[in-house]
């Protein structure tokens, strides 16, 4: 028999020794949050920085402040699953509550302590020598510069950050108000001002009829064909008998939710349901976007029913769920309001003074709002260099690719929340914040306790999330003929890079655990299992712990006495890992 080589030294320390690790996040939104409340819970010797290059927190919802902005979902399903909140003021939550409760989320589970405002990242540069990420921040108030290391970078900046303005010849030389829908002139005062409106978006479609409220006339230029669909959750409502005409909730609804918490739980259930089980509108064809198709043509005849032109002039040919679909309360019958004019014709150029359409005829305005959206997928507005100075930005041409769109291979100990292929179609989106927070906290927790110095996924994976998202997708309405920001290429490319090829469940699901023979690691030790120390337990040490920790209550798993009755609520719930 051969000899078993004994050629390493025992690492003297208890197999629950967690090597300390720098872990820098860029952004304080929901995901940024999020990642602040789990990284503390469930990491030990953890210096943890969220960098947020605004002067508070809150994300894309602490940044636009235009009219009418809000949550385009139920607000029961845009919130986290540990604390919701059942003091909603409306179904479709004003983006003034979304911050303030984002806000005492973060009081709440201490968040705060580990947020620096006002720090702006330059760039983040990967050390192979040293195995770090080198960062360099702005103090945005000073303009001061300084530089730290940081052994895991994780990007919670999310897809609606960076504007996207239009590219119109003369639009520097309108002398006018110009104004982004996420970078809104609280101070300007519409009233009885001549507006033009571009876009027909999301943020469009919420701006139109508070402005169409106060302005004296409202031109809205609108190119791309839109449906405008019921609102998301009528049907949970009616469900619960409540009129899906009246998206606020009463004082005595949200004391309901408040003093009776099972009540709450059935309610925010009906509307999850809703939400995952309408995915069959995705695929082409199907009863349900068959059903889609004519349940939103007639109504949107019904409500423009004043100006029938509109009807014609926005109704798409394309499927729904094409383009994002927005219920927009109000919208259509602010178009049919005698003071505003909807426009398709194209615009050629801005003058000094107005908008000059394609046919020569100019459109006189005092103000001008560009609800054009953002850029979409595309790399951050910073520097980030992996691995033989490869860029993000070159690594994300033509297209962004990552795998599970958490990571990207030459970008170790990298990951992304809500990175390429992230959003979703229907379900809960914060679902899925969360699912991709909790596995980058086990990636952090592996590269930690097992003497791991690096880990990214292999290219070959990367290809292979690549091309089933490709094949997946070429079943589904969102490769139909529309311009939509879901899609590669500005929105009229080949390929789908901004949502997840899947439903929310199949997503949670695909992430419940990481399989990390996908990853490639680069251990600190040349033998990977001396990471199991020298044969103590932390817990065994006086003051250190329960050394019969697992007699607690809270750490017995227990199985579930076997009920007839409840053989078939068994089967219905998901698998544990």
């Amino acid at each position: 028999m051969g000899s078993i080589a004994t050629s390493f030294s025992i690492k003297d320390t208890p197999v629950e020794n967690l090597r300390p690790l720098k872990v820098r996040v860029i952004g304080a939104g929901y995901s940024g949050i999020y990642l602040g409340i789990r990284i503390p819970q469930r990491l030990r010797n953890v210096d943890l920085r969220i960098y947020e290059k605004n002067d508070g927190i809150g994300g894309t919802w602490w940044e636009n402040r235009y009219p009418g902005c809000a949550c385009d979902i139920p607000s029961h399903s845009y919130q986290y699953s540990f604390d919701p909140n059942p003091n909603w003021s409306a179904f479709y939550a004003p983006a003034e509550e979304i911050c303030e409760y984002l806000h005492g989320i973060a009081e709440k589970y201490g968040v705060l302590r580990y947020v620096r405002t006002s720090h702006k990242i330059i760039s983040c540069v990967w050390d192979e020598n040293i195995k770090k990420w080198k960062l360099a921040i702005q103090l945005t108030k000073t303009g001061e510069i300084f530089h730290e290391e940081a052994d895991v970078l994780i990007s919670a900046r999310g897809g609606l950050n960076e504007i996207s303005w239009p590219k119109i010849p003369g639009l520097e030389s309108f002398e006018g108000e110009v104004m982004h829908s996420a970078a809104w002139n609280q101070d300007y005062d519409f009233t009885n001002k001549n507006v033009g409106v571009i876009g027909g978006g999301s943020s469009s479609i919420q701006i139109v009829p508070k402005l169409q409220e106060v302005v004296s006339k409202l031109s809205c230029f609108v190119r791309s064909r839109t449906w405008i669909s019921n609102p998301f959750g009528d049907n949970a409502m009616a469900k619960l008998g409540l009129d899906p005409e009246t998206i606020e909730f009463s004082s005595e609804q949200r004391e309901v939710f408040q003093n009776n918490p099972q009540k709450f739980l059935e309610f925010r259930k009906i509307i999850e349901t809703d939400g995952n089980t309408i995915h069959g509108v995705t695929f082409k064809g199907s009863e349900m976007q068959n059903g889609a198709v004519q349940a939103f043509r007639a109504m949107m005849k019904q409500r423009l029913a004043k100006k029938p032109e509109i009807v014609d002039a926005l109704t798409p040919s394309f499927a729904v769920g094409c383009r994002r679909l927005t219920p927009g309360p109000g919208y259509l019958e602010a178009l049919v309001e005698d003071n505003v004019d909807f426009i398709s014709t194209k615009i050629s150029s801005i003058s000094p003074s107005g908008i000059v359409l394609e046919t020569g005829e100019e459109i006189k305005i005092d103000a001008l709002v560009c609800a054009t959206g953002f850029k979409t997928g595309a790399p951050p507005p910073f520097s980030v260099v992996g691995k033989n100075h490869i860029t993000l930005e070159q690594r994300f041409t033509p297209i962004p690719e990552s795998y599970l769109t958490m990571t990207v291979d030459g970008f170790p100990n990298f990951f992304m929340m809500l990175g390429p292929n992230s959003a979703i179609g229907s379900g809960s989106l914060t679902m899925m914040i969360e699912t991709e927070g909790d596995y980058i906290v086990k990636c952090i927790r592996k590269l930690q306790k097992e003497d791991y110095l690096s880990m990214m996924p292999k290219a070959e994976r990367v290809a292979d999330f690549q091309a089933f998202i490709q094949e997946y997708f070429s079943k589904t309405v969102y490769m139909d003929d529309c311009n939509s920001w879901y899609r590669s290429e500005g929105g009229k490319g080949s390929q789908i890079v901004g949502l997840w090829p899947g439903s929310t469940l199949h997503c949670l699901e695909a992430m419940r655990a990481p399989r990390w023979e996908d990853f490639d690691f680069e251990s600190k030790a040349d033998n990977r299992l001396r990471w199991l120390g020298n044969g103590w337990s932390e817990t065994m040490f006086e003051g250190r712990g329960d050394p019969a920790w697992y007699l607690e209550p809270r750490f017995v798993d227990k199985p579930m006495e076997r009920c007839p009755e409840d053989d078939e609520m068994l089967k219905m719930r998901p698998f544990s890992h």
